[in-house]
């Protein structure tokens, strides 16, 4: 997704599209199946190996990024791209199941927040290599044999990086698949299994909703702000002060690679540190504090007067936005029966989905075109949305901080 934002030029250029219509293959293309499908693939990850349902899902996006490096208009474009959403939407929710049955309640904020590093990795190198991967295409004379005449530089950059995903997921073949912990009925097999109905989840989610509410709600708000950031920031960068396609990429995946595994890092032992003494709630309070205190690096870093000082900022919003979502899913976690994990994850992606992916790079658009209508005007889009968003999912999170507590202390007293 991450080589996408940095194709946003060539790929106008191509298609002749707007910043608005941009978005929507970046956000709303995915998002579509992205997080409908989430739901009942996180069901049958309740029910079924989990292991099994991320190789097929990782080979599936991996095959539909190359396909996207062969779209020859924006509609098999955007059809590519919701291909790619089906397939990640199979990792997530068997994923974060099957990490909470590997490891001890105490550990899973270092097990989440080593996972979310795996998205800060995967972002940072993208940005590094992808501008580096284009103008490697854009002046090579590979590119000039018959056969491959026909293929753009950016497509030749999807296509580059959707095919290593292959070997990835026939590594995931061995990876086993663990014994189920932690479950709210005394049976379950794969064969003859005792999962939960539709309605027993539905009853114990409602049973508990301010708990859930105020997470999944809060997260989906914060994603508001990742997923705007991811998007739009490469071009900011290029429009506000005047960075070449690979420089941006360059410099803003090696801010997000150091700065995102930081926070990751830091944010992740202060929650294990915590939650070994005792603080069973410390994972939704730290989830808080990230809310609280990226309003002022989210807010000012589009508005710095030149590149280095937005690059300072941005690296503060990096480490937290970037370093809190393994701890958020932790969080959700903890709280949550073995037989409804993969499912309460998959709610989880769908809300931060509905309105990360799709909300957040669209109303940066949408701001750009019809608010302050001018592409040179992004930056005051993302200090827009930044201002708005953080305050608000603080509050949220803060809402339902009581309830939360009350949930982890009678599922960790469980555990032991």
């Amino acid at each position: 997704m991450q080589i996408l934002s940095l194709m946003i030029g060539p790929i106008r250029e191509d298609f002749a599209i707007s910043d608005t219509q941009f978005s929507l293959l970046h956000g709303l293309a995915f998002a579509i199946f992205y997080t409908v499908l989430g739901l009942p693939i996180g069901r049958l990850a309740d029910r079924k190996n989990r292991r099994n349902i991320i190789v097929a899902g990782v080979a599936l996006w991996s095959a539909m990024t190359c396909l996207c490096g062969m779209a020859k208009s924006f509609p098999a474009l955007f059809l590519a791209r919701i291909g790619v959403g089906v397939g990640e939407a199979a990792l997530s929710p068997p994923a974060h199941s099957l990490l909470t049955d590997y490891f001890k309640p105490e550990r899973l904020p270092l097990v989440f927040a080593f996972y979310a590093s795996g998205i800060i990795v995967g972002s940072g190198i993208a940005y590094l290599i992808g501008g580096q991967l284009y103008e490697f295409f854009e002046h090579s004379k590979s590119l000039e044999y018959p056969v491959l005449s026909s293929v753009k530089p950016w497509q030749a950059t999807f296509i580059a990086v959707g095919l290593p995903g292959i070997l990835v997921a026939l590594w995931m073949l061995t990876i086993k698949e663990p014994p189920r912990k932690g479950l709210a009925k005394s049976t379950y097999q794969d064969n003859q299994n005792q999962a939960l109905s539709i309605s027993e989840v539905l009853a114990y989610l409602s049973e508990n909703r301010r708990a859930y509410f105020s997470i999944i709600v809060g997260v989906s708000l914060l994603s508001i702000l990742g997923y705007a950031t991811m998007a739009w920031y490469p071009e900011f960068l290029q429009r506000s002060y005047g960075l070449s396609r690979a420089e941006a990429g360059s410099r803003f995946g090696s801010l997000f690679l150091v700065a995102g595994l930081i926070g990751s890092a830091l944010l992740a032992f202060t929650s294990y540190f915590f939650a070994r003494r005792g603080v069973n709630d410390i994972c939704m309070k730290v989830v808080l504090f990230v809310a609280l205190a990226e309003f002022i690096p989210a807010t000012l870093a589009p508005l710095m007067p030149d590149v280095d000082s937005a690059l300072i900022f941005a690296g503060i919003l990096i480490a937290l936005q970037y370093g809190y979502f393994g701890i958020a899913i932790s969080a959700l976690q903890i709280i949550t029966p073995n037989e409804m994990r993969a499912q309460v994850s998959a709610i989880l992606l769908f809300s931060t989905n509905i309105l990360g992916l799709i909300v957040g790079p669209t109303i940066v658009a949408l701001l750009t075109d019809f608010v302050f209508v001018g592409d040179e005007f992004l930056n005051y889009s993302l200090a827009l949305t930044s201002a708005v968003v953080a305050p608000l999912a603080a509050f949220v999170l803060w809402r339902g901080l009581a309830s939360y507590k009350a949930l982890a202390d009678k599922a960790i007293a469980a555990s032991h």
